[in-house]
């Protein structure tokens, strides 16, 4: 879980570049703000700021100033746009090239909770809890809204890069602070954060790897164990087998550790019973498909069982609750396409009756209209990397974690 801090390669650019740089954002990014909140997106952007107060049960200064900065930088219009890409094409006088490619860059907006390294006259140099990579971050505000750093505090910020020619970071929208003691509860805000947006891991190319690893082992134990990595089982007995997988992870894992180490662990960390629970919506299955996937890693299917008997005695296409229960499956996004290729790599003499019937098209093969019946079905799995089951944590939000 633990690997070294992931330090920004800072560019060459020279320091009164970066101040112009910096001083131009100012200008430019009021400029936006009041394009932003001008009539063309006054509809868009107030159902946006009803959104937010209903979620919070209110709307102060900072929730506004964070849900137009997120407006006008991430949100995305009717069309695919956004309102910065707008601006940029829109404004006049035609914005040079290196101010176009400023504004553009900023559609990269890191979240995050930062802790202080250090802080001088021009930057603060911020280490991410979340993705664990070192930012050296300005303000367009100037030294003003930097003062209030101190080394050692944390702080929740959104940052953008400042150029695409430089590794300089801006803050964009509030800057809130929090003394040293707080780091314990802001650590887990970070791992809410991160579990929330596995996706982060993509800025962080070691994180990413320390992830698959992880993932890679986890599922090498659970061959080891029950030699396979489809179990289909009732919800009981599923229950049964996910305790029995977490006591062997722990084992292995306790005896890697000090006696302290260990007895801590025992003593604060989640029980066999919190590990082995199953999500509610699945108690009152038939069968659950739990699969230890090599991608995916742990995945739950409800009523798994009665697809694999279709698969297997493809006379079944006769039973309507079974082509149903497949329907399903294929419409519903949250399904991967990977399980459906399970059941297929397990029967692949009867995929083209079963999918015949499904589909009432006798000329379907699954070797030839597989594989594109999936990307339509199935979009959204295909337009991104995957990313790995386990999400790491860096090692000072580890030790954060541990303090708490």
């Amino acid at each position: 879980m633990e690997q070294e801090i992931v330090e920004q390669n800072f560019s060459p650019m020279a320091p009164a570049q970066i101040d112009r740089l910096v001083v131009r954002s100012g200008d430019l990014k009021g400029e936006l703000v009041a394009f932003a909140q001008g009539p063309r997106y006054a509809r868009r952007l107030e159902a946006r700021l009803d959104e937010a107060a209903d979620r919070l049960g209110h709307l102060d200064e900072a929730t506004v100033v964070e849900t137009i900065d997120h407006f006008a930088l991430q949100y995305r219009l009717a069309d695919g746009s956004t309102v910065v890409e707008r601006f940029v094409a829109q404004r006049r006088p035609p914005l040079s090239e290196e101010e176009r490619a400023m504004l553009l860059g900023w559609r990269d907006v890191v979240e995050g909770v930062f802790e202080v390294k250090h802080v001088d006259r021009s930057a603060a140099t911020l280490h991410n809890l979340v993705d664990d990579l070192v930012y050296r971050v300005h303000s367009n505000m100037g030294w003003r809204a930097l003062r209030k750093l101190r080394t050692g505090m944390f702080a929740a910020a959104r940052i953008v890069p400042l150029h695409p020619d430089t590794d300089a970071w801006l803050i964009t929208g509030n800057l809130s602070t929090y003394p040293r003691g707080y780091g314990a509860e802001l650590a887990q805000a970070a791992v809410q954060t991160l579990t929330a947006h596995p996706q982060l891991l993509r800025r962080n190319p070691e994180l990413l790897r320390k992830g698959w690893e992880m993932q890679a082992e986890a599922r090498a134990d659970f061959i080891d164990l029950f030699g396979t990595d489809l179990l289909i089982l009732t919800p009981g007995e599923a229950q049964d087998r996910l305790r029995e997988y977490h006591r062997h992870r722990q084992e292995k894992i306790l005896a890697d550790l000090d006696d302290t180490a260990a007895a801590k662990v025992r003593r604060d960390g989640p029980s066999l019973d919190e590990l082995s629970a199953l999500p509610e919506d699945l108690l009152d299955a038939d069968t659950i498909g739990l699969v230890c996937d090599e991608i995916e890693g742990f995945c739950y299917y409800a009523d798994f069982g009665r697809l694999d008997a279709l698969f297997t005695d493809p006379a079944l296409v006769r039973d309507r609750a079974s082509l149903t229960q497949l329907r399903e499956y294929l419409n519903d996004d949250s399904v991967s396409p990977r399980v459906i290729r399970r059941l297929v790599q397990r029967h692949p003499e009867n995929a083209d009756t079963v999918f015949r019937a499904l589909l009432r098209k006798q000329s379907f093969t699954w070797e030839q209209d597989g594989e594109e019946l999936l990307r339509r079905r199935k979009k959204s799995h295909y337009d991104h990397e995957p990313l790995p089951g386990i999400t790491p944590v860096g090692t000072r939000l580890a030790e954060l974690l541990r303090a708490r």
